[in-house]
């Protein structure tokens, strides 16, 4: 068994993305006492493939006892320690429109290993409000204020949010949430995820269409052949 990090290949920014999957799969068997699980047992937990689970987390070193499975706490906890929550990280929300009040009251980050710490807008009519137990400050009250590493969740109209992307890479963020629609320029070093609910909704109005043309062309060539 091996689970030296010089040992490990790189791991693939597709299976980064499924490693919460994974980890959200193992914290309900974590806290039922399950001590083992089957690659089966947890991909279907997590919605996924046998096959892909099992190369994703061979990432990670060798968690795994071939006929056995999976020591879950300590596959927990190596996912948790790649994903970099053995502690929590502070959270700038910029933008307290309706979306910015959402994700303010949203319990999901706190248990995630986030810690909402600003709510960040620059109508002199919201600062100084309070939302979720927290008060809103401006943008220089939030830059004075900044002294560790934090994750900026960009939740203002389109227009406004390059001009923030701009001021949070200047405090030196190097990791942003954009819910803003539109596409962000920042330098090479800075990490930037997108989430856009219009495009979700989209592809979802997509697969409906597309079952509802598929039903059609079956019922129409049932009518034919009668």
């Amino acid at each position: 068994m091996t689970t030296d990090p010089m040992t490990r290949r790189d791991i693939p920014d597709a299976t980064v993305a499924r490693l919460p999957v994974y980890l959200r799969a193992l914290h309900p068997l974590v806290t039922a006492g399950v001590e083992v699980v089957s690659s089966e047992e947890l991909a279907t937990i997590a919605g996924v493939r046998s096959a892909g689970l099992r190369k994703d987390l061979s990432y990670l070193g060798s968690y795994g006892v071939r006929g056995v499975g999976y020591d879950v706490e300590r596959l927990a906890s190596e996912i948790t320690r790649q994903l970099g929550l053995q502690h929590p990280w502070s959270v700038a929300i910029i933008g307290m429109g309706n979306l910015g009040h959402a994700l303010a009251a949203y319990s999901g980050f706190a248990t995630r290993g986030f810690r909402v710490q600003w709510l960040v807008d620059r109508d002199p009519a919201v600062v100084g409000t309070e939302i979720a137990g927290m008060r809103v400050v401006d943008f220089e009250q939030f830059a004075a204020t900044v002294t560790e590493q934090v994750i900026a969740v960009i939740s203002t109209p389109p227009v406004a949010a390059q001009e923030v992307a701009d001021a949070v890479v200047e405090l030196g963020v190097r990791s942003i949430l954009n819910f803003a629609p539109g596409v962000l320029s920042v330098p090479s070093h800075t990490q930037v995820r997108k989430v856009d609910l219009a495009t979700e909704l989209q592809i979802l109005a997509f697969h409906e269409q597309r079952g509802k043309d598929d039903a059609r062309i079956a019922t129409d060539g049932i009518e034919a052949s009668g």
